[in-house]
């Protein structure tokens, strides 16, 4: 890995623990308006990322065609705004660790669904790494009791996941990172605030409490403005195959933060699967074979013959 990919792969990773650390914001958001919430989220998240945009953001979005404005509507809606209703949705008739192992199954979605999109075949170390993730993540937060709906709905946040890589690879590139979290931000909010109208009318917002309060505000600077510019930074030098190999951290982080506020534990299994989360990391980011490859040893080249020496007056 040069210094470019470990850049990246460290920005990845850094943006999956943020979210998985948001995991445990989540619980303490259990009485707040759900749109209400994504809306203070995403609207606090984009009035802060506008301004590091740059001076070209304007004429940037001015330039994107509409079908790249209609993808970023989709990014929002289905990678944003749908997953976190779908994880919500899941856990009412379903325990959280069954949303929780599909989403972890998204590196595997991710390492064969890219490369078929752009005409090629999967590589085998990132599909073999992101199997490893996926078992890794499974291990780590188990199986619990589920229906229909809650599997359904866990199955919705799997595609939510995969949306949140896939659908941001062509809009990445005209806008980068800064400018699409801003950009994608304000449009989840804008959707934030109509499905809220529409399910929950004047009801959808109300003034959070001092708990409420510190947990949005950590789901906006931290989670929004840093983990998101993280993550399309850490995707834009490494892809999405490899980047999407990280998001096996985040039942990792929401295993190794659920116990600060009494909402879990960590133990064996954990730990095994933390090591499972690491090891197919490094395997599918090219890390381990890296740190495996001999190294070649350099020879150096013979030295020139003393002056006034030849060859042919060499005793044989």
């Amino acid at each position: 890995m040069n210094a470019a990919t470990t850049r990246g792969a460290l920005l990845a990773a850094l943006a999956c623990v943020l979210v998985g650390g948001s995991f445990t914001a989540n619980s303490l958001l259990g009485d707040y308006p759900y749109a209400g919430g994504q809306f203070l989220r995403y609207g606090l998240a984009c009035l802060l990322l506008f301004p590091l945009a740059g001076r070209g953001a304007t004429a940037a979005l001015r330039a994107l065609p509409p079908r790249l404005w209609g993808r970023l509507a989709l990014l929002a809606a289905v990678g944003m705004v749908g997953f976190n209703l779908a994880v919500l949705a899941a856990e009412r008739t379903a325990e959280p660790a069954v949303p929780g192992v599909l989403v972890g199954c998204a590196p595997v979605v991710v390492a064969v669904l890219v490369p078929l999109l752009d005409g090629r075949r999967p590589r085998r170390q990132v599909l073999y790494g992101a199997s490893a993730v996926a078992v890794g993540a499974f291990t780590v937060q188990g199986w619990g009791r589920t229906d229909g709906a809650g599997l359904a709905f866990s199955l919705c946040a799997l595609v939510g996941e995969v949306g949140f890589a896939v659908l941001a690879v062509p809009v990445l590139r005209p806008l980068g990172p800064r400018l699409l979290s801003a950009t994608v931000c304000a449009v989840a909010a804008a959707q934030s605030a109509a499905a809220g109208l529409l399910t929950d009318g004047t009801a959808w917002l109300r003034r959070p409490d001092g708990v409420e309060a510190t947990a949005l505000l950590w789901q906006a600077v931290v989670v929004t403005v840093v983990g998101f510019v993280c993550w399309y930074m850490g995707m834009q030098r490494i892809g999405a195959e490899r980047a999407t190999l990280f998001s096996g951290l985040i039942p990792v982080a929401a295993a190794c933060t659920a116990p600060l506020v009494g909402t879990g534990s960590y133990g064996a299994a954990q730990a095994v699967g933390s090591v499972l989360v690491g090891a197919g990391v490094a395997l599918g980011s090219g890390a381990l074979g890296t740190a495996l490859r001999p190294r070649r040893r350099r020879t150096l080249p013979e030295p020139p013959p003393g002056p006034g020496c030849r060859d042919d007056l060499l005793p044989l």
